[in-house]
């Protein structure tokens, strides 16, 4: 790969996740919806900070066609049970010793941010750009934009890595270096990325 200095994270799916091993079917069906190409425009609306909790409840409860107490109890619980990816928690870890700058380019909820910057691995961050803060998502141009500008990033020198092809294909259009994250074998591409990054290549 060419060379890079600067290591932007998406973090849902890449950073944090919730492990569907703690979870009944009923409350990982009632968030599929993350899966999806796509995310439903209610969410995305939360993820840009231009819909309050309170009303995203409700797009819930509509959405899944259940009361809004069971939505306001499976949103409150999603938020609490997001834990760190322990592949990627390490791979930041080992690119911090290692001299690299690294930074969070996320849609991300109000609520969801506030609890995901009180865990460890926040830590290793050098700097942060979150949709709902800046009311603009992935793959729109201007937010990679604002993460370069406010960082003085080079793109050429810069990788992002995501779990959504459309938004690290956006990250390669404006010149950026760009990783398709798998949130389903998260540590298959921890180890790549390790290989890439470091020049570790992991015994099997």
């Amino acid at each position: 790969m060419k060379k890079c200095k600067n290591v932007v994270f998406d973090l849902g799916g890449v950073v944090f996740a919730r492990d569907p091993r703690k979870f009944e079917p009923e409350f990982i069906k009632f968030f599929s919806y993350i899966l999806l190409p796509k995310m439903p425009e209610f969410w995305e609306e939360y993820d840009r900070g231009v819909v309050t909790y309170d009303q995203v409840i409700d797009s819930l409860a509509e959405y899944n066609h259940c009361d809004r107490e069971l939505a306001a109890t499976n949103l409150h619980r999603s938020i609490l049970t997001q834990e760190a990816i322990p592949a990627t928690e390490a791979l930041i870890s080992d690119l911090r010793s290692a001299q690299y700058k690294l930074y969070v380019l996320s849609n991300m909820s109000l609520e969801f941010i506030e609890f995901l910057r009180k865990q460890n691995v926040y830590s290793y961050f050098d700097g942060e750009v979150v949709s709902c803060e800046e009311h603009i998502i992935k793959p729109a141009p201007e937010i990679y934009h604002t993460l370069t500008n406010r960082y003085d990033l080079d793109p050429a020198e810069t990788l992002f890595i995501d779990d959504r092809k459309a938004n690290v294909e956006a990250a390669v259009a404006e010149g950026w270096q760009g990783y398709h994250f798998d949130a389903r074998n998260p540590k298959a591409s921890c180890e790549e990325l390790r290989a890439m990054l470091l020049g570790e290549a992991v015994e099997h």
